[in-house]
Order: C-alpha cells, then structure tokens, then sequence
C-alpha cells in the first residue's frame, strides 16, 4: 500500500504557518472575533497580527473563537482531493471544541463524490503546540514510509502520550473568561500565585497544583517533564515551547530546560 497521501491540519497546533508549508502540511485555518470584526489564526504570517491582537487583550478586549464549520471541511477536503490523494487529516482535539465532530460530517458527504478516495479524520485530543508536536511527530513517520492506515494506528495510540504542560503568572484573563472569580484573582495575583495545568485524557484542560512564583513555576514544568519522560535527562526528542507575549519567560524556560535536558 502507497503512501501517498495528504497530511493536513488545523491552525491551532501553533507554530509558524511557514513550519507547515515547509512539510507541504495543508492547514485549515481557525477564526476569532472582536467587537464584531472577524480575525484569521494568522500563524505569524503577517508579523503586525500577533501584536496587534495582544494590544487588543490589553484594552481588555475579549476574543470569541467558534467551530470550523461542515461545509469548510468540506471546501478544504474537496480542494485536496482534487489532486487525486487520500486524505489524512489530524484535527484539533474534541476536548477543547466540537469542530472534529463536523469534520467527520464533511467526510460522509463527500464520500459519494469521491467513492474511490479515502479520508481519514483523527481526533487529536492535543491543544496548542501540543497538537503541533503530534502532527510533527506523524509527518516524520510518513516521511519514514508509513502507510496511511499505518499512520492510523500509531498517531490513535500516540495522541495518548503527547504530555501538555503550561502555567499562567497573570490570572486577569482567566477572571474575564469566567474561569476563576474576580476576588480569587485579585488574590491570587497579589500572591504571584501561578495555577500548574494540563490535559486530561479527554484533551480537556485541568488545573492540578499552584506555585507561587514564575521560577516556580518553571522548575515544576521541568519536574514534571522529568516525571513523565521516560528517558529522563537523557531524552533526546522534540519539546515545543510555546509562549503568550513573555518572550523573556520563555527563553528562561528554554534555558532552563536544556540544562536538564541537554540533548534536546
């Protein structure tokens, strides 16, 4: 069996666009609106768009996202279709939204058309670079000669073993979204108070344990790192470090990281 096939994704495994397109990875992009304009994931495609959304966080604006929905799988699938290739597509975790849900509903609907193609649609049950970091993994298995229904089987079997793990050092935004009280927030700021999270095995985000501190906060993401790799300090495999407006925390974290686990 061939493995020429299509290996697609969505723009939520948050990294570059130009990381994807350099694997010649397809990406369905997701949207988000504020005050009634609608934004495309831009995936640092344009180098003003990430800024320009941060300082709409600042005003206290607050983004909305929603679903991609059926008839955009199914634009974006037929599109890869027409080159005459099966379809691999991961899809962002059910955990985190529906969309895969309407992604499997595309897939019926084009199966008449195209009888003798074949679409495959993986629940991730990843978020962020998370995700990024299974779909990564699973182009590096295509390039090794898998097949597609190989690939089936290893990414069904490895999405269980992606390890997200992140932290947050300003509660603000947590209180817009509802997720913690105002009070709580105000307090928990005060006290520099930084909430340890990651997901579940239904791709779902849960808070776990709190630090106070943002070193803190880096030295638990590095132990629990070491708790759930196998390899320990000799692990010599791919970490994503994704960030949001802290550049500066994030290259303490990376450095951090690499003085425990210098084969990275």
């Amino acid at each position: 069996m061939s493995n020429d096939f299509i290996l697609s994704c969505e723009s939520t495994v948050d990294v570059p666009y130009s990381y994807m397109e350099e694997r010649n990875i397809p990406v369905l992009f997701y949207s988000y609106t504020i005050d009634d304009n609608t934004y495309v994931d831009d995936m640092c495609r344009d180098p003003k768009a990430l800024p320009h959304f941060h300082e709409m966080l600042k005003d206290g604006k607050l983004p909305t996202t929603s679903q991609i929905n059926t008839y955009k799988y199914v634009d974006f699938f037929e599109e890869l279709l027409k080159q005459g290739k099966d379809i691999f597509h991961i899809a962002f975790g059910s955990g985190m939204t529906n969309s895969v849900a309407n992604a499997y509903t595309a897939v019926e609907i084009l199966k008449e058309k195209y009888p003798n193609q074949k679409i495959i649609v993986i629940d991730s049950l990843c978020s962020s670079s998370g995700y990024g970091l299974l779909v990564d993994a699973a182009f590096e298995k295509k390039q090794e000669g898998l097949t597609i229904a190989q690939l089936e089987e290893w990414v069904l079997d490895k999405r269980h073993h992606i390890h997200h793990q992140f932290f947050a050092t300003d509660l603000k935004y947590f209180r817009r979204g509802g997720r913690v009280s105002g009070p709580m927030a105000t307090i928990g700021t005060i006290l520099s108070i930084c909430p340890i999270m990651r997901l579940d095995s239904k791709g779902k985000i849960i808070a776990y344990d709190k630090v106070r501190g943002k070193k803190n906060a880096i030295q638990k993401t590095i132990s629990e790192m070491m708790r759930t790799i196998s390899d320990g300090a000799e692990y010599s495999g791919k970490c994503f470090l994704s960030y949001s407006n802290c550049l500066d925390m994030a290259n303490e974290t990376k450095a951090e990281i690499e003085k425990v686990f210098p084969k990275i």
